[in-house]
């Protein structure tokens, strides 16, 4: 199996949908990537596809969020990761994450955010965000609210409350 991993072009949306629906089983998700790249917070590079015989499997999208406490800090939040049932457990997710990770230093973001499965994120080190006082604006456990610094004491300091765009509130 040959995936190939690359940003999203433009003719890519339909088929990103797609991936997205059959993951989740619902249209939530195709939804607020659609919204996310209509708005401000959208990072082209950011939005990553693994292809495989011109077939998109799977998808990752990071996008501009804040961290609000004494002062305003930037971040990326990792929502959503999808990939097509038929392919899960082949490392297509980890080959996103790692992709997304390293071309999120290569553009000077310093975190990311997830709300996610806590057996899973932690695999590339991801923590649970209130070791740094980072609290979440939705109930879930804390265990599945997590950060990652990209660099080096990232996030020292900058305790406060995640403040998703409007695009997450709208789905």
């Amino acid at each position: 199996m040959r995936i190939t991993i690359r940003e999203e072009e433009e003719n890519d949306s339909i088929q990103i949908y797609d991936v997205n629906k059959l993951a989740f089983q619902q249209e939530n998700e195709g939804k607020l990537i659609e919204r996310i790249r209509k708005g401000e917070n959208f990072i082209p590079e950011l939005s990553i596809v693994a292809e495989l015989d011109n077939r998109i499997v799977g998808h990752i999208l990071f996008s501009k969020i804040k961290i609000v406490g004494d002062s305003d800090y930037e971040s990326l939040a990792l929502a959503p990761m999808a990939v097509i049932p038929e392919f899960q457990k082949k490392g297509i997710g980890s080959e996103l994450i790692k992709s997304g990770i390293n071309k999120a230093k290569e553009l000077g973001f310093d975190s990311i955010i997830v709300i996610g499965h806590k057996e899973y994120y932690p695999k590339f080190g991801f923590q649970i965000a209130s070791r740094w006082d980072i609290k979440c604006p939705f109930e879930v456990p804390d265990e599945v609210f997590m950060a990652i610094e990209l660099t080096e004491k990232a996030l020292e300091g900058k305790a406060g409350n995640v403040e998703y765009p409007d695009e997450f509130n709208e789905v």
